[in-house]
């Protein structure tokens, strides 16, 4: 079975950074879709970034461009989300996700082409 855990999320003032990461276990990295996601109360869950398992390609939201850095260890087995510049927008849970290769959409991310979703990690941006 797939699995993956998100961490280090919590409460970060405005300006400020995190990191987060998602562990991902019963799962060979191969072409598949990396995707991070959040979600704030009452909206609709929205794509941040996502990376190519295999080519490396990345993709962000507009809203994060610039401030957000995806990223993975393949050694680890873990998918990365570097946090920069955080405005109280930013604040939500935030969800790894993996998708099918073409779940890698440039323009955007949907989350219905993600299949294994982690449990959320909350980011609060004060």
């Amino acid at each position: 079975d797939v699995q993956l855990v998100e961490s280090g999320g919590g409460s970060v003032q405005t300006g400020g950074s995190l990191r987060l990461s998602c562990q991902v276990s019963g799962y060979l990295y191969g072409g598949n879709c990396l995707g991070w996601f959040r979600q704030a109360p009452g909206k609709e869950r929205e794509g941040v970034a996502s990376i190519h398992a295999y080519t490396g390609m990345t993709a962000y939201a507009e809203s994060v461009k610039g401030r957000f850095t995806i990223s993975k260890d393949n050694a680890k087995n873990t998918l990365y989300l570097q946090m920069n510049s955080l405005k109280p927008e930013d604040t939500a849970m935030y969800y790894c996700a993996i998708g099918l290769p073409g779940a890698c959409n440039p323009r955007a991310l949907s989350a219905g082409t993600f299949n294994d979703w982690g449990q959320g990690t909350q980011v609060t941006v004060s």
